[in-house]
């Protein structure tokens, strides 16, 4: 099982989320930003590192919002979503396709990745 971290990045009535690429499994799905945590880091670091890689911007961790274990074809993964907030930097796309800040409603709109299914279902009722 791969140990992945996630940041749900709030800004108001909204939140972030990010186009995968055309190069990695589940292309133009739509997801969280983070990735897998390296041998050695806690979660908190990793999550650190990953926002720093992919979007540009230096993340202040906070609290776990959810957690989720997933089978994909592939690779199975332990998805810890962290409530986080940005403190330096502003997102670019360094890795995705695209960002975008939605509201709850705006969720069905968007074809994100299988793992995140439960974590969607929280984020509407807790918004």
């Amino acid at each position: 099982m791969v140990q992945v971290v996630a940041a749900l990045i709030r800004s108001g009535e909204k939140f972030m989320i990010f186009q995968r690429p055309s190069t990695k499994t589940r292309a133009y799905q739509w997801e969280f930003v983070g990735g897998k945590a390296e041998p050695g880091e806690n979660l908190e670091e990793a999550l650190i590192r990953e926002c720093r890689e992919e979007i540009g911007v230096t993340v202040k961790v906070g609290d776990v919002f959810a957690e989720v274990d997933h089978e994909y074809p592939d690779i199975s993964i332990h998805l810890t979503l962290f409530n986080a907030e940005i403190v330096e930097g502003e997102p670019k796309r360094l890795e995705h396709n695209d960002i975008r800040c939605i509201t709850p409603d705006e969720i069905p709109l968007y074809e994100f990745c299988p793992a995140d299914d439960e974590i969607l279902k929280k984020i509407i009722a807790e918004f």
